[in-house]
């Protein structure tokens, strides 16, 4: 299960995430998006789980806890649509 976490503080670090998430069970992966100008943080991250169940028992204990004085936003990731446009417009 993929799972978005988001309202990151610019200091939590990958290491911290996977703590948090690992008394829910096994981590695949633990990946926070960085601006690729400047390295840093953009705020939310995913963390890859290869177990549904524990996926959803870490959204349903994580959602809405604190980290870093943050309050998390915890769900699960939706898939991306390539062909959203962000707002814009094509001509």
């Amino acid at each position: 299960m993929n799972i978005f976490v988001g309202n990151l503080s610019s200091q939590t670090t990958e290491k911290q995430l996977e703590n948090i998430f690992t008394p829910f069970g096994e981590i695949a992966s633990v990946k926070i998006i960085t601006d690729n100008y400047t390295g840093r943080s953009k705020g939310f991250a995913f963390v890859e789980m290869p177990e549904r169940m524990s996926g959803e028992k870490a959204v349903a204990g994580l959602h809405n806890s604190s980290l870093h004085g943050q309050s998390l936003t915890v769900n699960e990731a939706r898939a991306r649509n390539n062909n959203e446009n962000f707002g814009r417009h094509r001509n």
